[in-house]
């Protein structure tokens, strides 16, 4: 059915409405009609990957969806540049909704509210073609709200303790990256360069959490501080707008041609601080929360014996050697395993003798001792849960694998991947992933690949599980929740983290006997493009050299079973790499090559472009008996589904060795090609 837009309570141009309903596609979306559904979204500056939902009310849950102009050219399933996580019924005010498509110029955005058809809280409109969470409607009109964005930057800061030399910048988001200046109040008074008193270095596009900036000139008492982001606008990647005169790298402005600023207040003082807060823990390493130490040095965990006067016998383990000033989320790594839960103590420490090295024990007290204030020692402390704990960040994936920052579990198990589908009751159903076994221990970058393979972008839910019955194979689904039970709490709640995974491709490809095509099985792609095969040469980095194929150009969304034909048809047996590309400028060519990776650049994550590796069988010239390349990027002939051991060490996580996961060359190819895809990364323009 077409996909009106109504004007109603819209800043939609009516140019855009009527495009839309003489153009929106002919695909079935089933939505609920309702009179209670709204949203309002305002003219705001972004960053350009994120924006803020000023309020939106959903009758029976749902998302809200971001598409840019062009869905008023028909471009429904294309125009999606974002969507918000899964919220309950009602009315939200203030939601941020992560961009899964940053933009990069100033755009006129639609916010639209969606339903969960499905119920698992999944925003999957774009890779189900359409099909499912369509959108709410109001006389049978699709409820929508529009707004000029200005992409540009943010900032964000609060009042904080400080050294004199240095503050945090709680967040900075910047569209095309740059810096952040420090200024204090004579910006108030008109001065933007003389009241410059310290800048960070730079900063890539994107968002940036607690970003500490060194001062140029030192600040005593009170004094306002005066965050403010500036472009790189000569690409050097150093900061020089006061060496320029401000010619050079201008603040990022907002709508109303504004530098964009926060404002917080800076107390210099001598008194240190330290907040510990209750956590679960693997008994291997804590974090403290947040850290003030006027003079640097260390934050020291000592365990309840402490207040029985066991001032050294009490610590457990010390931070690494920090510099003065405010530091946030501070992992602490316990020398001595904490093995029942307990209260732990977080006591700031100097370095008395500049060694940075914690020798508070070692010498008996005389070194490094704690800092203290009119009440005496500065500590903070809370209850630690033997249990486990594991951290996620935003990440963007290829939709097979994941990367776990951090996991601590006190005894062996496993760390299981859930979907969003586990909010809405599907314990067992939502497991998408599993790592292999992992002994006690803390582990660091764990990456998991998935079982059930994710098509768009969402929330995941990484939780660690035990090993109940000691067979080192995770049984929990398979139990039915009778075996290999989560790590819990104080309170009883699963050990959790749950972090937004970015997928805007996924391509599949299998082994197969090929011949002058070659079948790719599934590939979504949420801006639709083309999906291109390489040989084995991309292995040697031969980035345009190695496309013996492309497809016809695809729509977006999800295709499957996808006949590309082959330009060179190697012999015997080769390896296919399936590549799914954009089609940048949009004229339904593949000009990748041609353009030599200006135009039509991959689908890409942070570790390179997004591949999937089969191997093809084609018939073989029998004056030669050999191939053009390996059986598989690895160097060895395995087929999908056979693996090699399991290895594991004492400092990194336990990883899988198949052919899915790309070999040494393959990675050194794939960032090469993200290399070139900078090229072409604006797409949103």
């Amino acid at each position: 059915m077409p996909l009106p837009l109504s004007s109603a309570g819209s800043r939609l141009p009516p140019v855009l409405v009527a495009l839309a309903l003489a153009t929106a596609m002919a695909v079935p979306m089933a939505g609920a009609q309702s009179s209670d559904v709204a949203v309002t979204i305002e003219d705001q500056t972004s960053g350009g990957t994120t924006l803020e939902i000023a309020e939106t009310t959903l009758p029976n849950g749902g998302f809200v969806a971001i598409h840019d102009a062009s869905i008023g050219e028909g471009e429904v399933l294309g125009s999606v540049v974002g969507a918000s996580d899964f919220l309950d019924e009602g009315t939200h005010e203030d939601v941020r909704v992560h961009l899964s498509e940053p933009v990069t110029e100033d755009a006129q955005l639609i916010a639209m509210p969606h339903e969960d058809t499905d119920g698992d809280h999944i925003y999957d409109f774009v890779a189900d073609n359409g099909n499912t969470d369509g959108p709410y409607t109001a006389d049978g009109e699709a409820v929508t709200d529009g707004a000029e964005i200005t992409t540009s930057a943010t900032v964000t800061a609060t009042d904080q303790r400080s050294d004199g030399e240095s503050v945090i910048v709680d967040r900075v988001e910047m569209a095309e990256g740059g810096f952040v200046a420090i200024h204090d109040d004579r910006l108030l008074d008109g001065q933007p360069l003389a009241s410059v008193v310290g800048h960070s270095g730079f900063l890539s596009a994107g968002v940036h959490e607690d970003v500490r900036v060194e001062l140029s000139e030192t600040i005593s008492g009170n004094e306002t501080i005066i965050p403010m982001p500036h472009a790189d606008s000569d690409d050097d990647q150093t900061y020089d707008f006061i060496t320029s005169d401000g010619q050079d790298d201008p603040p990022y402005r907002n709508g109303d041609d504004e530098a964009v600023i926060a404002q917080a207040e800076a107390t210099v003082t001598d008194d240190a601080r330290a907040t510990y807060e209750a956590q679960p823990s693997g008994g291997h390493t804590v974090h403290v929360a947040e850290v003030f130490l006027p003079d640097g040095g260390f934050v020291a965990i000592h365990d309840s014996s402490l207040a029985d006067g066991q001032t050294f016998d009490s610590v457990r383990g010390s931070s690494q050697c920090l510099d003065p000033g405010v530091h946030r989320d501070v992992a602490v790594e316990l020398d001595d395993t904490l093995d029942e839960d307990d209260t732990l103590i977080a006591m700031p420490h100097e370095d008395t003798n500049n060694n940075c090295s914690y020798d508070f024990v070692t010498s008996d007290g005389s070194e490094d001792g704690p800092y203290t204030d009119d009440d005496g020692i500065v500590t903070d402390g809370a209850e630690t849960t033997v249990s486990a704990s594991v951290s996620y960040d935003v990440q963007d994936a290829d939709g097979r694998t994941i990367d776990l920052g951090h996991v601590d579990l006190s005894q062996g198990g496993f760390v299981a991947v859930h979907d969003a589908s586990l909010f809405a009751g599907e314990v067992l159903g939502s497991v998408i992933g599993v790592s292999s076994y992992l002994d006690a221990g803390t582990y660091e970058n764990v990456e998991i690949e998935l079982d059930t393979l994710l098509k768009t972008s969402q929330v995941v839910v990484p939780m660690p599980h035990k090993d109940t019955n000691g067979d080192e194979t995770y049984n929990f689904v398979d139990t039915e929740g009778a075996d290999d039970g989560p790590f819990a709490t104080s309170e009883g709640n699963p050990v959790v983290d749950t972090g937004l995974t970015v997928v805007n491709a996924q391509v599949t490809i299998e082994d197969q006997d090929a011949g002058s095509s070659v079948s790719v099985a599934s590939v979504t792609m949420h801006e639709g493009g083309f999906v291109t095969i390489h040989d084995g040469s991309l292995l040697e980095g031969e980035v345009l050299g190695s496309v013996i194929g492309v497809s016809e150009p695809l729509s977006p969304g999800t295709h499957e079973d996808v006949d590309v034909p082959l330009d060179e048809q190697p012999d015997g047996e080769a390896s296919l790499i399936a590549m799914p590309h954009y089609d940048t400028n949009g004229n339904d060519a593949y000009d990748f090559v041609d353009s030599e990776g200006t135009d039509d650049g991959p689908y890409v994550t942070d570790k390179g472009a997004i591949v999937h590796v089969a191997t093809g069988t084609f018939a073989t010239d029998d004056t030669d008996d050999n191939t053009d390349g390996d059986a598989s990027p690895n160097g060895d002939s395995r087929t999908d589904g056979e693996t090699g051991d399991e290895t594991s060490s004492d400092d990194e996580p336990i990883g899988a060795d198949t052919e899915d996961a790309p070999g040494p060359g393959l990675l050194a190819a794939l960032a090469a090609l993200a290399a070139v895809a900078a090229i072409v990364a604006p797409r949103r323009g």
